[in-house]
This record gives structure tokens, sequence and C-alpha cells, in this order.
């Protein structure tokens, strides 16, 4: 006679309530050659997906490369990686298109992301405006990331916030994105100032 409330057979791998993994998404945005690439690649635990393309002649027009010479691919759909910041807690890392033609991306890609690494380099600061908008106008939250190239003037952290016109608390850090630790610092770093920030939210919606 088969029971009414059949148990459920364990399984030796299926993880309960409590341990069960948590994913998050992240992006990571910023302007044309500002490193988004790289920072992905640096980090993710696994063979990161990438959409480069040659840079062409055709594209010299629209792609402004003073300050980037030396770069000859560019990401025309999106990068994407993974990392486990502990146990229990993996981050999606999606990398967006630096340039303006394909910005029609970012709103597919920004769908269910907790927040957003926007990756700067000082040599061309204006380039990360774009981004900044986007997420300050969309309320995502973001941390700004300095990525230090070799050879360019250094700025502190303070100095890019004024340059930015940063809302009120958004976090500004130093990092190179060649560096796996310094990039999981990055976003760590986010991880923590996005929770906060979304916990206030609900408990202003309940308040």
């Amino acid at each position: 006679m088969v029971p009414e409330h059949p148990e459920r057979p364990e399984h030796p791998d299926a993880p309960d309530a409590e341990t069960a993994a948590l994913a998050l998404k992240i992006l990571v945005a910023g302007g044309f050659g500002a490193g988004k690439t790289t920072l992905v690649g640096a980090v993710s635990e696994i063979r990161p997906l990438r959409t480069e393309e040659l840079l062409s002649e055709a594209g010299r027009s629209v792609d402004d490369t003073d300050g980037v010479d030396r770069k000859v691919t560019t990401t025309v759909a999106m990068d994407f990686g993974r990392i486990t910041i502990r146990s229990g807690l993996s981050l999606y890392l999606f990398g967006t298109p630096g340039q303006d033609r394909f910005w029609f991306l970012w709103d597919e890609l920004a769908q269910g992301a907790l927040g957003a690494v926007v990756l700067t380099d000082t040599r061309r600061l204006e380039d990360c405006f774009p981004a900044v908008d986007y997420f300050e106008h969309r309320r995502i939250p973001f941390v700004v990331a300095v990525n230090c190239f070799e050879g360019a003037r250094r700025h502190d952290a303070r100095s890019v916030y004024r340059a930015l016109d940063l809302d009120a608390g958004t976090p500004v850090v130093l990092c190179d994105a060649r560096e796996r630790d310094s990039g999981k610092e990055v976003l760590i770093r986010l991880v923590e100032y996005a929770g906060r920030m979304h916990t206030a939210r609900l408990l202003d919606s309940v308040g």
C-alpha cells in the first residue's frame, strides 16, 4: 500500500535550505577600454565567456581610441564569469559593452542585477559618465572602481568622487583590473554596499 504522504528520498549532495548556494548577478560597466573584460577574466574561477571582435576600419569614426591606442578588440555583447566570494555565495559577472552603439543591450543585462561596478580610467574619466547616470537613474547600487593603469597619473578616491559628482555615499575604490585579489575586493565592497542599500529601501517601504 502506497503511503498517503511518501517521504522524499534524501540525495547525499542535495543542499538543505540553510546551506543552499546564493547566486547574485553583478554588472561590470564603464567606458571603452576601461578594463571590463580584463577584470572579469582576472577574477573568474571558470573560463570566461567573451564576445570580443577586432576593431575595424569602419568603426574608427565611432570608436574613440584616444588614450587607448593599443586596444585592438572590443566587446560587442557581453563578458561572463563567475566567482565564489565565500561558501554559499557566488557572483555571476556580466561585463557590458562600452561603446554607445551597444548600449541597447544594457537594459537586458541589468534585469535582476544586485548592483554594478563602474570601472573608470582617469585618463578618460568622462567615458564613465553614461554608466554612472544609467545606474543612478535606475537606482541600481554601484561602486566606482578606478583602474590604476601603469603610467597614468594617480588620483585618490576623494578626487574621483568629487569629479564625478556622485550621490552621497557611493563608494570609490582604487584597483588593478589585472589582479584577482584586487578585483575580488572591489566585488566584496559592492556586495556589502548593495546589501545595505537594498535593506534601507526595504525598511523605508514598510515604514
